[in-house]
Parts: structure tokens; sequence; C-alpha cells
């Protein structure tokens, strides 16, 4: 029986070591700009975008709305409040795209919310949800900005 515990407690300690293995490349200088926790994550505000109530047919309308949202979305970009943006393709749900906040609260995504012209008129209507993802996920649009030919 001795035996047995004394196996079985080797296996607990070999797995917690193994488990407790600490990565080579860590920068903790990097992890603390990027705002990364112990395993690199960090929370930020996942926006939905929906269909919004406003159908108005008016292309004039429509189209200065989705040019000061395409605006509104560049400014949040250069400000490092917004990380990913896109949008969905046709689907039952009337999900038309989405944001990834560089934020924590709903209250602060709301208010840049309101700065896009498409949400404040009602033609996008959002959904919030908090989102655990990596720290290093703004990092990207470093190398975004060198990518594209024509700007959408």
């Amino acid at each position: 029986m001795k035996i047995i515990l004394s196996l079985l407690l080797f296996l607990i300690l070999t797995l917690s070591a193994i488990a407790q293995t600490k990565n080579p490349n860590y920068d903790a200088e990097l992890a603390k700009t990027l705002g990364g926790d112990e395993y690199g994550m960090k929370k930020y505000i996942l926006v939905i975008l929906k269909t919004g109530t406003n159908t108005t047919t008016d292309k004039a309308v429509t189209d200065s709305l989705f040019r000061g949202h395409m605006n509104n979305i560049g400014r949040l970009v250069e400000l490092n409040l917004l990380t990913v943006a896109g949008p969905l393709g046709k689907n039952d749900k009337t999900y038309r795209g989405i944001f990834i906040l560089n934020v924590t609260s709903f209250e602060e995504a709301n208010q840049l919310l309101e700065t896009d012209p498409a949400v404040k008129e009602k033609i996008f209507e959002a959904e919030l949800y908090e989102w655990y993802g990596s720290a290093a996920l703004p990092e990207y649009l470093k190398a975004s900005d060198k990518i594209w030919e024509k700007n959408p």
C-alpha cells in the first residue's frame, strides 16, 4: 500500500511540475505593455453588429452613414481602442459585423459605439459581450497596415 501511495504522490508531483512549465520566451515588459495577465490574456469587449431598426432606403443617407462608420473605425484603430473589425457573411441572425474593442467595460464600449454614425442612427444595433483573448491581439495591426493594396 505504501508503494502505491508513494507512486501516486510521485505521479502527482511530476504532473504538477509539468503543468507549471514557464515560457522561455516570456517578455515581462511586453506583457505589461499589452496588459497581459500571467497567461498572456486580457479582457476585451466583443461587439456583434446586427441590422438595426433604421431601414432607410435613401442612398445618400446610407452612403454617408457607412462612410462615417468606416472613418470611425479608422479613428478608433488609431487610438488603440479597436483591435478587430470586419463584416460577416449573410446569415439568418441579421449579424452584420464584429468589433473587438480594446476596453474592459460595457460603459466604455457604449461610449465608443455612440461615436459611430451607423450605430447612432440605428443602421446597426450592437450586442456586447465580455471576451477574454490574447493580449497580443493589437500587435497584428502593425502588420495589417502593410498588407492591403486597396482601401475598402
